[in-house]
């Protein structure tokens, strides 16, 4: 099948495409087994350890990454679309991930987890960093350019970001804790000021993203695609 004319590399295919998500299967893998393998409190509570951002996005990370290897397998160009309709979904929450974990944990990485349980330096890469420079690469190399406009990222990324707040507050009704120590810390108006943040935030991955990918794949006047969803998209020379 013939790439996107914008596409850096060949997907789907049996070369590059299929060993990036391979590796990226095998890593997740690796972050569940870890999980699964780690006994904390939170293991035995309503919602288990999907209370955690982390391990939801890493579960769609997953589903991405195997749709992507189906693909790459089957050379299916459908199996390839759906593949690029998750990322949609996948690459910013792991950008946004990233970005809140490690910009917490650099001002008291108590915030993110008891003392008890921090992470050694391999499995806290693995869920907090992996997954989004895995994702990243999918999509600034493999994958067609997206279309999301700025208005639909921030509608998306608003109802994702109160939609996980509800299911935290649902769980902490059942636990009667809360998944992250920064919940106990914030009153309630504070957390919905995070979670608005926190949807900003990803929006604002999402244009990142997409200028980005016109940066590196010489897309015209890409700064404003980010921003706008224009009729056409223009190569360098036409």
């Amino acid at each position: 099948m013939a790439r996107h004319q914008l596409q850096r590399l060949e997907a789907p295919s049996r070369q590059f495409s299929l060993l990036l998500h391979a590796a990226g299967i095998a890593s997740f893998t690796a972050s569940f087994r870890f999980l699964n393998n780690w006994d904390t409190p939170m293991s035995s509570a309503y919602g288990g350890h999907y209370q955690f951002l982390t391990i939801i996005g890493l579960s769609l990370a997953q589903i991405t990454f195997i749709v992507g290897l189906l693909a790459d397998i089957t050379l299916s160009p459908s199996l390839f679309a759906v593949k690029n309709a998750l990322s949609v979904f996948s690459a910013p929450l792991e950008i946004l991930i990233t970005v809140l974990y490690w910009g917490l944990c650099a001002i008291n990485k108590d915030l993110v987890f008891p003392p008890d349980f921090h992470l050694a330096f391999l499995p806290d890469f693995g869920f907090h960093a992996a997954p989004g420079l895995l994702l990243a690469v999918d999509l600034l190399l493999l994958s067609p350019p997206w279309t999301v406009n700025a208005y639909s990222a921030i509608t998306l990324s608003t109802i994702l970001g109160f939609a996980y707040w509800f299911w935290v507050e649902y769980c902490f009704t059942r636990n009667g804790w809360y998944p992250y120590p920064i919940f106990d810390v914030l009153s309630t108006w504070q957390r919905f000021l995070l979670f608005s943040f926190s949807s900003l935030v990803m929006s604002g991955s999402t244009m990142a993203l997409k200028w980005l990918y016109g940066k590196l794949n010489g897309v015209e006047q890409f700064q404003k695609e980010a921003v706008k969803n224009p009729a056409g998209v223009r190569t360098k020379g036409e």
